[in-house]
Parts: structure tokens; C-alpha cells; sequence
């Protein structure tokens, strides 16, 4: 979906906001009921540098930059815990996201519009989230700053976050959306056992993606369980638990939704505290409404087997392989056979990368000898095409885009995972031993949620390429092109040449220097660009006519 397109769905949803903002549609307005959970929680002490300790939980920065978070308790007592211990990368993430936003609507009446299009279109969202994490969320929001309170008070606020991930599925039409994982086991792995990767694209901004926190959580009901997530989201996007329960999700395509309902990454955080195997998670997801689709992969140490819960508005499917196939790819399109003709999903593969990386994530684990762990994260760090095909950095058809939140492996038998340090999937992937992690919680010691560090694997050597150093400058002038495009401002020819050779194979460095040289009437040197964007590996059906739209236009005003 265009901006335009974007403004014009706010306008609209915002619009019908402002005509029944005297009903009771006026967005989330109730608090949750706290009286019956303990709300004394003990004070925050800092024992060493990036590291604290309370009653409830602890926090510490490991050597590679993560954050690894330790809450137990109540639905209250953890959302305390986690607040108070995290309240200074909150006030980050809030910055990030807030900064985000007004990136991508920079005008102040399109933002008060955005602010009634969120009252309105979460106006029934809590009927929809079952009552602990609405307590959970409550606990954290307690520590939320006032400054974010022109988008809403902080309990109101966190809510709405928590369907960020969804509505920007449905928004952005997966415009920076592009995810994929798998599973493999039996004759696909070294050892025979289950063994899970996944790759998490969700982009909000580089700063967004700074903080991540590792957290472990000890509740008072349910099962322990670790997720890789950031300040202020209590919802699960990547996990595993103390059975050896895994999920990850991957966005399908969706209609634009005109409420919200049970944001996925709070069904996904129930079936993490409360599943401890495939039927158990099933049955969870059964009973959730959901507003946008989702596959959400899950890995069962108990079945020694992963498969798809295919969730949407309207549809629901489980999608697993036979039992001889042994591996099960998950991109950004649904296999069960109750959408094999939904035409949403038959639009994701004939229009989107779906189809595109879900094809090479096959051929590298067929090629591939049998899958061990550090295999996996280099399955996870690819960056070429079919057959090997020079996609240029940051291409969406790329497992790796070059812009991941994390990746993370897990072995769920062994009950071990891997998460991915900066920058993007590069760098070493963490390796937790949730066993030993487990039976230390509670014992709040400063080392209780330490890595594994002999089982690390290590990062990815493009990381001290030359490459990767004009990859990085590229982004940089990537976004000054784009200003310069959207502003009319003048760029050299010199700045031009610099730009393409920093990296020439992605189709959108040749179409964003015909993009300037088009907007200053510069016809048949545009014509040569977008002719060159044309012949590379363009990412989606849209981009292709895009280009096509505009080499037509060269030529009429040549």
C-alpha cells in the first residue's frame, strides 16, 4: 500500500472515530482490576554497571549487547518488575516508535488523525485480551513516561503497541515485511532431532532494534518460558518454553481491518505460558479472534515435529508436512488446504517475495549437508537469490534482508537456543541453555540468566567486509536520495556515480537515481536507470509495473 493509500484509509477510519466519539467507541478507557494481585514489588538496585536487582526480578547487559530480563510472579508483580527494571529502555523504544510515526505522517493534522484512528480502531481491543495480560501490561505501564501521553495515557498507549505488529502487517501491506523460518528434523538434521530457524523482519527504525531484551519469565501460573523481545512489549514473537515448546510468526496477507481484536503476539505469549504441545497450542488458538493473518510456526519437543497454525479474521488451518518429508518452510503465504483458494493468499504469491524465498530456503537445505545449529544461522544470513543470483544488499527476496529485529535457532529437545547480536543477523548468536536457566530462576543471583558462551555461534565474516561498510553508507544515502527526490533538492552527477557503485546489484539503486533524474526532467538518462532497475531482480509484482509505468513515461517525453 502506497502513503497516499495509507492517508486516505487513516482519513477514513479516523473520520467515522470522530462521528461516534460521543458513543462509547472511544477507544480503551477502564484499567483492569488489580485488587486481588500482590502490587508490592521492592525497590530497583543497581549491583554493577547495566545491571540491577529487585525482589521480583533481574537485568543485566551481556557482553554482546543484550539485555537479558528475569520477572517472576502475578500477572501484576511481573508487569511491576519488568517496568521498573526496564523503565529507562522503555522511554527509548517509545522514542523510537514515536519517532518512527512521525517519520512516516510528518503532518500534525494527519497525526491527530492517527490518534483517533488508534481510539477508534482499538476501541474494543481489551475485550479481546485476556484479563492477565491486560494486568500484565498495566504493571508495566506504570513506569511508561507522561511525555507520549498527547498519543494516549501510558496503560491505553502500551495496548495499543502491542497491535503495532498487526496493524502495520495490515498498513503497510507488508511493505518492510518479509520474515522466514524453518523447521527440520529426521534426515535433515545432524542428530535427528527437531531443530527450528527463523529470521524476524518487523522494521520500525534502526534505533528500534537496539535494545533487545532476552527475557525469562517465572509465572505464577503456567509454564516458564524465555522470548526475545524489546521495552514494553509482554507479547511473544520468538520463544520457547520449559517443555520445549517453540513459536515464531510469520505476517500472511490481510484485509485492512476496521477494529482491532487479540493482537497475535499476545495468542502467541499464551501458548508459550500455557502449551506443552501442538494440540495443547492449537487448542489455544482456536479461541482467540484474531485481526490480521498469521502463521505461527510451532516446534513441539514432545512431538519431535513443527507445524503451521494459519490463523485470519475469518479462516483457521494447521498446516503439517507427511512424515516422510521432515521439513516444514515458512515465508509470508499460507500451504493449508483451507487457503489454497483464499484470494488474499493467492494474491501474496502471485504479487509478493513469498514464493520467491520460500524456493530458496529449499534449495539451500537440499543442497545443504544435515542441519546442525550454526548450518541453521547460515541458512538464516543468506543474502543471494536462486541458484546463487546477486540480488544486491537489502533485497527483499533475500532470507536475509539486512534488516531483522533478530534471528534465533532453537533445538527444543535440548531445550537450547540461539538468538543473534547486532547488526541485524550478523553478529554472534547467544547461545541459553533454558534447562540451566530455568532451575536457576528465582535464585536472583547476577549471573542467573548468563549464555552459554562455549556453545556461541560466531558471527557472520561479511560483517568486516568492504561490502558491508558500503552497504551501511548505502542506507545513509539511500535516505538523503530520498529526501533530496521528495524535496526537489539537487544532487551531483559525482554523488550519483558514488551512490550506484555502493550497491549496484539492488534494482532500487539504479530506480532511485532514475526516480531524481525523472523528477529534473533529465528524460534519457532516467530512461537508461530504470531500464537498468528492470533488468535486475526486482522485488515484488508492484515494483515491476512501477518501473514499467515509468520507463513508459521516459519515453512519451524523451
Amino acid at each position: 500500500m502506497d502513503i497516499q493509500l495509507f492517508y486516505r484509509v487513516l482519513g477514513f477510519l479516523s473520520g467515522s472515530y470522530l462521528m461516534l466519539s460521543g458513543s462509547s467507541c472511544g477507544g480503551i478507557k477502564q484499567v483492569p482490576q488489580i485488587n486481588q494481585y500482590q502490587n508490592e514489588i521492592g525497590k530497583r538496585t543497581e549491583i554493577a554497571p547495566d545491571s540491577y536487582v529487585m525482589p521480583n526480578g533481574t537485568l543485566r547487559k551481556n557482553d554482546l549487547g543484550i539485555w537479558e530480563l528475569y520477572v517472576a510472579g502475578d500477572p501484576l508483580q511481573r508487569g511491576l518488575a519488568n517496568g521498573v527494571l526496564t523503565k529507562e529502555l522503555l522511554y527509548r523504544q517509545e522514542t523510537a516508535f514515536v519517532a518512527q510515526v512521525k517519520e512516516l505522517v510528518p503532518s500534525r493534522f494527519r497525526q491527530w488523525l492517527l490518534r483517533g484512528f488508534l481510539r477508534f480502531f482499538n476501541r474494543r481491543l481489551i475485550d479481546h485480551v485476556p484479563a492477565e495480560y491486560q494486568v500484565e501490561i498495566y504493571g508495566l505501564s506504570r513506569s511508561a513516561s507522561d511525555t507520549f501521553n498527547f498519543l494516549a495515557p501510558p496503560y491505553q498507549r502500551l495496548m495499543y503497541f502491542h497491535g503495532a505488529h498487526d496493524i502495520g502487517h495490515a498498513l503497510r501491506d507488508l511493505a518492510l515485511v518479509g520474515c522466514t523460518s524453518f523447521a527440520a528434523w529426521g534426515e535433515h538434521t545432524a542428530d535427528g532431532k527437531l531443530l527450528i530457524g527463523r529470521n524476524f523482519d518487523f522494521y520500525a527504525g534502526d534505533e528500534f532494534a537496539e535494545e533487545k531484551i532476552m527475557a525469562f519469565i517465572n509465572p505464577q501460573q503456567g509454564y516458564k518460558h524465555a522470548m526475545v523481545t524489546w521495552a514494553g512489549m509482554v507479547g511473544a514473537v520468538s520463544g520457547m518454553n520449559e517443555m520445549g515448546l517453540t513459536v515464531t510468526i510469520n505476517a500472511g496477507k490481510s484485509d485492512i481491518p476496521y477494529k482491532a481484536k487479540t493482537p497475535i503476539g499476545l495468542l502467541t505469549r499464551e501458548i508459550l505460558q500455557y502449551a506443552a504441545n501442538i494440540d495443547d497450542a492449537v487448542r489455544i488458538a482456536r479461541k482467540r479472534a484474531v485481526f490480521v493473518s498469521e502463521a505461527i510456526m510451532v516446534g513441539s519437543a514432545a512431538d519431535g515435529k513443527a507445524v503451521l497454525i494459519e490463523v485470519s479474521p475469518k479462516k483457521f488451518g494447521v498446516y503439517e508436512v507427511t512424515s516422510s518429508q521432515n521439513l516444514l518452510i515458512c515465508t509470508n503465504h499460507f500451504q493449508s488446504q483451507v487457503y489454497q483458494s483464499d484470494k488474499n493468499n493467492m494474491r501474496q504469491l502471485a504479487e509478493s517475495h513469498s514464493q520467491y524465498r520460500f524456493d530458496r530456503m529449499n534449495e539451500l537445505i537440499a543442497s545443504a549437508p544435515p542441519l546442525t545449529p550454526t548450518a541453521a544461522a547460515t541458512l538464516l544470513r543468506d543474502k543471494d537469490g536462486i541458484s546463487g543470483a546477486k540480488l544486491g544488499y537489502g533485497n527483499e527476496k533475500a532470507i536475509n534482508q539486512l534488516l531483522a529485529h533478530h534471528a534465533v535457532v532453537f533445538q527444543p529437545e535440548d531445550r537450547l537456543m540461539w538468538v543473534s547480536s547486532a547488526p541485524y543477523q550478523l553478529g554472534e548468536f547467544v547461545a541459553y541453555d533454558l534447562d540451566a536457566v530455568f532451575r536457576q530462576l528465582g535464585s536472583l543471583e547476577k549471573d542467573a540468566t548468563q549464555a552459554v558462551d562455549t556453545l556461541n555461534i560466531a558471527s557472520d565474516a561479511f560483517v568486516e567486509s568492504t561490502d558491508f561498510e558500503n552497504y551501511e553508507e548505502f542506507r545513509v544515502q539511500m535516505r538523503n536520495l530520498e529526501t533530496a527526490i521528495e524535496k526537489g533538492l539537487a544532487v551531483t552527477d559525482e554523488a550519483l556515480n558514488d551512490f550506484m557503485q555502493l550497491n549496484p546489484a539492488f534494482w532500487k539503486t539504479s530506480f532511485l537515481i532514475g526516480e531524481y533524474l525523472y523528477e529534473r526532467r533529465k528524460y534519457d538518462r532516467a530512461l537508461h536507470y530504470f531500464q537498468l532497475s528492470a533488468s535486475k531482480e526486482v522485488a515484488t509484482l508492484r515494483d515491476k509495473d512501477l518501473i514499467r509505468k515509468r520507463i513508459r513515461k521516459c519515453e512519451r517525453k524523451r
